[in-house]
């Protein structure tokens, strides 16, 4: 039976604490980020409190699902790293109690943070994401006068279409104004160039002052007035100083939530399950429309029957007529006409298809974003999982709390997992990818992280030993260890000088009768290495006299001895054997033809540089003896 106990309640104090200050900061830090990318949208616009504070409470609301990961992972690894730097940790295990039931409190407390993660992005994330939609809409509405763009039409101003050559950020001032004012028809649209200008709002926000300077005014008289005739008579007028009043309601208003029915972040999992349904409806509805209307226009084409069609296929076939034939017996001009017809036809059909393609690309990718959405509710609630059991694992290994080394790692988790995610996102939106691969990237490269560094701290393995890794990296790049022997300050006991020399000499004549006998310079057998391996302990037993020979030299006062002692390489006794000590690892690596090849060659590399430390010993062997000969005499 599960009981609350002391222990557990001490853990969850200690990580409630540290939770609800991390949250605070990493919501604080994506509200930021958040708030400098729309910056431009709130600076200039004259917006009361009472918009910018539900700016910023919707945006709050928003970022709040992507904080509760971070704060997690950044609170347990500093949890966990507190508890280890006080040896509090210490006492728990040496108390009998594991780490994964040092865990257990948190565990419940991440599984309820996740759930209410999820919670929070199915009800009250798509209702923030509308508002805060809708509110930036409605803040690019606010001045249109600063959102004017350079260099294309601006049809922001209610019938109005504004161009503008060059504007002057500074002074407000545009230059190169063109102005196309439409009413009921196309018939009764004016017309007005500027040479510069300037626009302002007025008091009341309900109109726009244009003022203009040097320019022109065409406008055509009412149709109205002149009947049904085609000639409508139009006025032009040149001024060098003009002030025009465009209606436009510029206070701030709620943009229509309907603009926004296509906002996959804005709709709740039920929301989004029915949004899909109706979008493939909808977009195959259309896909059926416009393969009937192929279908009509092939038969509409057709003028003969299919058995008619046939037989003047047959005549022309008879007759050996070609189009091209057909097409010389026409005049210059029946050329040309036919040429400039196909031609438009032609661009007719490619225009009708980039405008279908356009269409039914659109849905693809409104669909693909509804999908995005649906996973990443489940996704982004299961990081709060995954970070935990990183976070918590990390502090009991590194044993270091504050905010120095779990903030670093922190941040480095995140980026990681940052760039994971994003880059599936995008991939998934533009359809490079699957969408449940692209969505699913990040939480299957995170996912084994945190079952590995759980492992590694539940077992008190290693993790972060430099030279662990620093030797298991030397040993598979084949690297060499140099030998450093250096005289003694105080020497015990000198020498056994008769004796080493005759262990010398024996080891000389091992090594000579161990290369000729296992001839090192060819290509060991496959089937001996992969299949039917024999141990060989020999090099190992040489190996190990030779070293017991050093130990013994090493009290040595001379120094020649001592530098020719430096000139012995350290054997690898087993990397010329076999790839690996397990016969069933050596099948397998075998099967997978390119690691298998790899490790032979890599083998076959250990046997030439074999065969050349014994050559090196036995002459460094002859040296010593040499000299030990030398000071005897």
């Amino acid at each position: 039976m599960f009981r609350i106990k002391k222990l557990d309640i001490f853990i969850a104090k200690q990580f409630g604490l540290l939770f609800l200050g991390t949250f605070f900061i990493c919501q604080f830090v994506l509200m930021m980020q958040f708030l400098w990318r729309y910056i431009d949208e709130l600076i200039g616009k004259g917006l009361t409190m009472d918009i910018m504070m539900q700016f910023f409470w919707y945006m709050g609301l928003m970022l709040v699902p992507q904080a509760l990961p971070l704060a997690i992972l950044l609170s347990s690894l500093i949890t966990f790293g507190n508890l280890g730097e006080s040896s509090e940790l210490t006492a728990i295990k040496a108390a009998g109690i594991s780490l994964m039931q040092s865990f257990r409190s948190l565990i419940i407390l991440s599984s309820v943070i996740c759930l209410g993660s999820f919670y929070f992005q199915n009800n009250v994330g798509p209702v923030a994401n509308n508002k805060i939609a809708q509110l930036l809409i409605s803040m690019k509405q606010k001045s249109p006068e600063l959102e004017i763009p350079e260099g294309v039409f601006y049809d922001g101003i209610p019938n109005s279409n504004i161009y503008v050559q060059r504007k002057n950020m500074d002074t407000g001032k545009l230059y190169g104004i063109m102005i196309y004012r439409m009413t009921n028809s196309y018939e009764d649209q004016a017309i007005i160039l500027a040479d510069s200008g300037m626009m302002q709002s007025t008091a009341d926000k309900k109109h726009l002052l244009l003022s203009l300077w040097s320019g022109e005014w065409f406008e055509n008289m009412r149709s109205g007035e002149f009947g049904n005739s085609a000639a409508v008579p139009y006025r032009r007028e040149t001024f060098v100083t003009k002030r025009i009043v465009l209606d436009y309601d510029g206070d701030f208003n709620m943009t229509d939530a309907n603009s926004l029915s296509n906002n996959a972040r804005g709709k709740s999992l039920g929301q989004i399950t029915h949004g899909i349904d109706s979008l493939n409806h909808d977009y195959d509805s259309i896909g059926r429309a416009y393969y009937r209307e192929a279908q009509n226009y092939l038969l509409a084409r057709r003028t003969l029957s299919p058995k008619d069609s046939v037989r003047a296929m047959k005549a022309a076939a008879a007759q050996a007529l070609n189009i091209d034939t057909l097409y010389n017996r026409l005049s210059l001009s029946r050329k040309q006409q036919a040429l400039s017809t196909a031609q438009s036809k032609v661009g007719q059909a490619i225009q009708d298809l980039d405008f279908k393609g356009m269409i039914t690309s659109d849905g693809d990718r409104i669909i693909r974003q509804h999908k995005i959405e649906a996973i990443n509710k489940f996704t982004l609630a299961l990081s709060c999982l995954i970070f935990f059991f990183i976070g918590a694992p990390l502090g009991a290994i590194i044993r270091k709390g504050g905010l120095g080394i779990p903030v670093i790692i922190s941040v480095l988790v995140f980026i990681i997992y940052y760039i994971l995610d994003n880059t599936g996102y995008r991939m998934a939106r533009e359809g490079m990818w699957a969408i449940w691969f692209g969505r699913g990237l990040s939480t299957a490269v995170l996912a084994p992280v945190a079952i590995f560094v759980t492992y590694k701290a539940s077992n008190d393995s290693m993790v972060f030993n430099l030279d662990l890794y620093r030797e298991f990296f030397r040993k598979l790049l084949g690297l060499r260890l140099k030998r450093h022997v250096f005289g003694k300050e105080v020497i015990i006991q000198d020498p056994d000088y008769p004796t080493d020399m005759e262990r010398l000499r024996t080891i000389s004549e091992e090594v000579e009768a161990y290369s000729q006998n296992h001839k090192l310079v060819r290509m060991p057998n496959v089937i001996k290495v992969f299949f039917k391996y024999h141990p060989d302990h020999e090099i190992e037993r040489i190996a190990g006299v030779l070293e017991d020979v050093i130990e013994d030299l090493n009290n040595t006062k001379d120094k020649a001895i001592l530098t020719y002692l430096n000139q012995y390489p350290v054997v690898s006794v087993k990397a010329h054997t076999r790839p690996f000590e397990r016969r069933w690892m050596n099948i397998l690596s075998f099967l997978i033809i390119p690691v298998g090849i790899v490790l032979y060659i890599r083998m076959w590399m250990f046997r030439i540089r074999l065969l050349r430390d014994l050559a090196t010993i036995r002459q460094t062997n002859a040296n010593i003896i040499n000299r030990i000969e030398e000071i005897n005499k």
